[in-house]
């Protein structure tokens, strides 16, 4: 086996790579990482330099691979260790850079090490941590995190020594509903009046909705979701990482897979909700509007995302990082995983600790929100 660790998804053969990923996870797919880099979302200038590892055999077949980046700060992680730096800095140690294996700006879980299913998943587990671990000793790397990692492979590298961390969102399960009502009637009576007032609220604004794929979306339409997107992130002072570039290349490369959420009135687009799916996964990224509307945040970026998975038989639906406010309209606590390694065994310590304590308190939280979802007791679950 040949290990290395390569500076752009271009220079990894597309076909051999999506082979190892045996699904249609859209986010591990060679052309949206590919489409990230050559439309310049991620680079080192922004803290996110692609370092993608590759795994070859003696023939010099991929038989394993990981999206990977070099960081040099934390930003469009979702998985926060602000503090882990701060304490680094204190002792007068550099927290950056680190190395990380995600996908960037999207907290959705899926694998970060992909497998040819031949292979001994957990011997090549072994054989990549020690790469990694050597391989940041040498340059002076501190520390390196796997985010939003599937459990299972969480499990395998808590077995080889990187500590696990557990963080909590919000999804919604699709229970076999065969329409929204039926969604609906899980509900305790106060709380779907509520649910359907908001939706009320937006059909009397007189705004109603359409769904796109992203090969129906022209260029100029492409322009205003991409006004909107920039909009919202700067309304709260955030960086708009994806570029116009990028939301056309999705229409064009991977078109199937990218659902785009209008929102009209009098046949004009006033939001939008930008979209993904696999066969079994909805997930909502993005969202924009023109002007304030009552509720019509609800209805864009979580209704009706909700009825599409309905009607097209999708199973759960992530809508994105952090909102409690999403469980009162139906989505369940779901825990998330990590895996992180440090090189300094003091701070691997001390952070072991901290690791422990906050999975009490994430579990404690998942049960306490639990208990205030909305639906009929008979229901929860």
């Amino acid at each position: 086996m040949q290990i290395q660790l390569v500076r752009s998804i271009l220079d990894i053969p597309a076909e051999a790579w999506d082979k190892l990923l045996q699904s249609d996870h859209i986010f591990l797919r060679h052309s949206f990482l590919q489409g990230l880099e050559q439309t310049g979302c991620v680079h080192a200038e922004i803290g996110w330099q692609p370092l993608h590892l590759t795994v070859t055999d003696t023939q010099g077949a991929l038989i394993a691979a990981m999206p990977m980046y070099l960081k040099f700060n934390s930003f469009g992680e979702f998985v926060f260790d602000w503090s882990w730096a701060e304490a680094y800095q204190q002792q007068g140690l550099n927290y950056y850079p680190k190395l990380v294996s995600a996908v960037p700006f999207t907290p959705a879980q899926g694998p970060r090490i992909l497998f040819h299913p031949e292979t001994d998943e957990n011997q090549l587990v072994a054989t990549i941590s020690q790469f990694l671990q050597e391989w940041c000793s040498r340059q002076k790397v501190e520390s390196c995190h796997l985010l939003f990692v599937l459990k299972s492979q969480c499990e395998q590298l808590t077995d080889v020594g990187f500590l696990p961390r557990l963080g909590c969102q919000f999804h919604w399960h699709n229970h076999q509903y065969r329409d929204f009502q039926d969604f609906l009637d899980r509900f305790s009576s106060s709380k779907r009046k509520k649910l359907k007032r908001e939706r009320r609220r937006v059909a009397e604004a007189g705004v109603t909705h359409e769904w796109k794929l992203g090969t129906q979306i022209d260029d100029e339409e492409w322009v205003a979701i991409h006004r909107l997107y920039r909009s919202t992130f700067n309304h709260y002072g955030n960086y708009p990482a994806l570029t116009l570039d990028f939301f056309k290349y999705l229409g064009e490369e991977l078109g199937e897979q990218v659902v785009i959420i209008q929102a009209l009135r009098d046949g004009k687009m006033v939001a939008a909700s930008l979209c993904f799916k696999t066969s079994t996964h909805f997930y909502g990224r993005y969202w924009g509007a023109k002007e304030h509307i009552a509720d019509l945040h609800f209805e864009t970026c979580y209704y009706q995302g909700i009825e599409y998975c309905i009607q097209n038989n999708i199973k759960i639906f992530e809508p994105g990082a952090q909102g409690e406010h999403k469980v009162s309209r139906g989505f369940e606590p779901t825990i998330t995983y990590s895996a992180h390694y440090l090189i300094n065994p003091q701070f691997r310590l001390a952070i072991a600790d901290f690791l422990k304590k906050e999975q009490q308190h994430v579990r404690m939280y998942q049960k306490r929100i639990c208990a205030t979802l909305p639906f009929k007791l008979a229901s929860n679950h």
